[in-house]
């Protein structure tokens, strides 16, 4: 492949084709770069408190969701495609983090991941933390950082699992007890003084850049931000500069600029530079075509045997009756929510019955014992996916008193065909709970998935989660059940077909607009509501 044309302000070492450059220059690196993580078990990591961060990021231009991620997964219900990994290095104070933000918001994709180096120094001792307390500990040498950690994190953040991130607090040079929360994306961009010092590290990385940044202009940086934000003295800070920054810097972090596919000079002012960038990564991003193939899995489960986590509500005459009339296209509005609302009561009592019941004796009125059932699981939390999902929240809070109600807004790229997150809110120590989602009619599975991957991200067990739904197509119940087989799937009729549009056959119509009394959607959108792929 040809060296790409010279541009203002922008190097770029080795060629475009990343992966291939890059590991030959890896190789050559062998002599430069230190042996890091190799022939060390992995740390066993002690903590019993887990704290997730707001999982989103907030740019100049919008908020960008990163928990939740589109349902990548083949007819076989593994994901079909691995996030793409760029890595930044640089010195320290070089910018990197603000060329990652700026990164993350021209290339306006909604799933982003932003991991930093900084999170992983190890625990010191009690020695370390004297020495550091004086600024005698060397905090830019490769041995500072865990990397037996940022390898297990970032191979699963790739594989769109979410991960435990440390804290660590420079005042004191220590983990906190507390861990952040992140989740897997389309791109995750991982930044750090020594991003490129370890070459299993390196294989991980599909796109590597090095910010270089004067040398001056960092030690002012440096200076600002360790006087201002961690409570150093200038005296200290000069003194670790020159003792450990410095000489950290030409033997172990310039070094690592011959493995990069990409030189970015002057750091965040190189608007030109982050200009290509993201036109390689997005079209990195269109030869993966990380879509979900909807027709695919409509034809992979054909014939196949309903999964045995499904439950469909005894077709007594009295439903029957009830989906008559709320399939009729000539039902007015009225009769239309009077009749969904009883078959919503019915699928919630139904639902119940799955919940976990213990043995207990109460003694009644006349002083006797009575041998009954008590629920034996911690607390009933219900999720809606908006919009026509709240409509089952009454029916809910109907028969489990003090229930807790948390919603999801999912709704599909006109342009992409791909489900995305738009708003979510759920309560605290969601983890704990049996979680009722609710969507009132289910196609291709796509906002359901979704939904059940957010819940999965916030640390709900998957067998603790129960996905009802009035109506489900066969495609839809096969494309939940091979993603997510623990997931309890209840609803009250299962259609055999969908259409080309991906609407349910013979159906329901289009829920919401039937009980809000809202026109139609287009032609083109999908048949669930507010835009919901479900």
């Amino acid at each position: 492949m040809s060296s790409p044309p010279a541009y203002p302000g922008i190097r770029v070492s080795g060629c475009w084709s990343l992966g291939t450059e890059g590991s030959s220059n890896a190789e050559s690196l062998d002599r430069l770069l230190p042996t890091v993580g190799a022939g060390r078990s992995p740390r066993k990591r002690t903590t019993s408190q887990c704290k997730s961060e707001p999982p989103l990021l907030r740019t100049s231009k919008r908020t960008i969701y990163t928990a939740g991620r589109p349902p990548w997964y083949n007819e076989h219900g593994t994901q079909s495609k691995e996030a793409f990994a760029i890595g930044l290095g640089g010195g320290s104070a070089s910018g990197k983090t603000t060329v990652a933000r700026m990164i993350i918001e021209a290339l306006d994709v909604p799933w982003v991941v932003l991991l930093s180096m900084d999170s992983f120094y190890k625990v010191l001792t009690r020695q370390q933390q004297e020495q550091a307390a004086h600024n005698n500990f060397n905090f830019d040498h490769p041995d500072a950082f865990d990397f037996d950690l940022i390898i297990s994190t970032l191979k699963k953040l790739k594989q769109g699992k979410s991960v435990k991130v440390p804290i660590y607090d420079f005042t004191t040079h220590s983990r906190k007890k507390d861990w952040k929360t992140l989740y897997g994306a389309n791109v995750i961009i991982f930044e750090g003084i020594m991003a490129f010092a370890d070459k299993t590290l390196l294989e991980l990385l599909d796109m590597k850049i090095f910010v270089d940044t004067d040398s001056d202009i960092r030690l002012v940086r440096r200076l600002r931000r360790d006087i201002s934000e961690r409570g150093r003295d200038i005296e200290g800070v000069i003194k670790q500069y020159n003792k450990f920054v410095k000489p950290a810097f030409d033997q172990y972090i310039q070094p690592t600029m011959r493995v990069a596919d990409i030189v970015v000079p002057r750091g965040s002012g190189n608007t030109v530079a982050i200009d290509l960038i993201v036109q390689h990564v997005h079209s990195q991003l269109e030869e993966r075509k990380l879509r979900w193939d909807m027709a695919a899995l409509a034809s992979a489960h054909q014939c196949h045997p309903l999964p045995r986590t499904l439950s469909v509500l005894k077709s007594t005459p009295q439903v029957r009756g009830m989906h008559t009339i709320i399939r009729d296209k000539e039902t007015s509005r009225d009769e239309f929510i009077f009749y969904s609302k009883r078959l919503m009561r019915l699928l919630i009592e139904h639902a119940l019955s799955f919940l976990p019941f213990q043995d207990c004796v109460v003694q009644t009125p006349q002083g006797q014992d009575y041998a009954g059932k008590c629920y034996a699981g911690k607390q009933i939390t219900g999720v809606s996916i908006l919009r026509a999902g709240e409509t089952m929240e009454p029916a809910l809070r109907a028969v489990c008193k003090d229930v807790r109600i948390g919603t999801i807004l999912i709704q599909t790229n006109q342009l992409t065909g791909e489900p995305e997150l738009h708003y979510l809110r759920l309560p605290k120590d969601i983890s704990d709970d049996h979680v009722i989602l609710m969507d009132c009619t289910v196609s291709t599975g796509a906002a359901a998935m979704m939904a059940v991957r957010v819940l999965l991200d916030h640390d709900v067990p998957e067998d603790k989660i129960f996905l009802l739904s009035l109506l489900m197509a066969e495609m839809g119940v096969h494309s939940v059940a091979y993603a997510f087989p623990r997931v309890r799937i209840i609803t009250t009729a299962v259609d055999k077909r969908v259409n080309d549009l991906f609407r349910i056959i013979p159906g329901i119509g289009n829920f919401g607009d039937r009980y809000f009394g809202t026109d139609a959607v287009p032609d083109g959108s999908d048949e669930e509501e507010g835009g919901s792929a479900g």
